[in-house]
């Protein structure tokens, strides 16, 4: 059984309890294929990330989120956008029911190797022609079509 379970504009999902300031890290190395991981807790792919922890910056957020879940040394150099859409509600097996509050920030590969962790089932480089055949939320894709459009301005919704 899954640790946790994605609403998307489900008339059924339980109502959000919770908003915690999470990051995305959308990281493409120079061949452009983009960083992701299949994660532990419900199988599908996603870009690294998680929650900002206190006594962090967000972009440390980021960079300590990254480097734990793929090995991968990153800095930040971006902003993709910020999404916070209340249809989308996370629910965890401990009964916390949150509300997508997501900052995905571009970042740029420094060093280090690829590792799995105890978050991720898989981590690989993937190029973009692979994409679109993973299984990932709409919301992991939404943020990966924003990085890839490269636009100057980051999405806001």
């Amino acid at each position: 059984m899954s640790r946790r379970t994605d609403y998307f504009n489900d008339p059924s999902a339980p109502k959000a309890n919770s908003i915690v300031p999470a990051v995305t890290a959308f990281v493409v190395n120079d061949a452009g294929a983009v960083l992701m991981e299949r994660r532990s807790d419900n199988g599908r792919w996603g870009m690294p990330g998680g929650v900002q922890e206190i006594g962090e910056n967000i972009a440390g957020t980021v960079v300590r989120e990254v480097r734990e879940e793929t090995g991968i040394t990153v800095e930040v150099v971006g902003l993709v956008g910020i999404f916070t859409d209340p249809g989308h509600v996370i629910a965890f097996a401990d009964g916390e029911v949150r509300q997508e509050f997501s900052l995905c920030f571009r970042a740029r590969p420094v060093s280090g190797d690829i590792k799995v962790s105890s978050e991720s089932l898989e981590v690989r480089w993937i190029p973009r022609s692979e994409v679109d055949s993973l299984d990932m939320s709409p919301t992991t894709r939404r943020r990966l079509e924003e990085g890839f459009r490269e636009s100057p301005v980051p999405r806001i919704s």
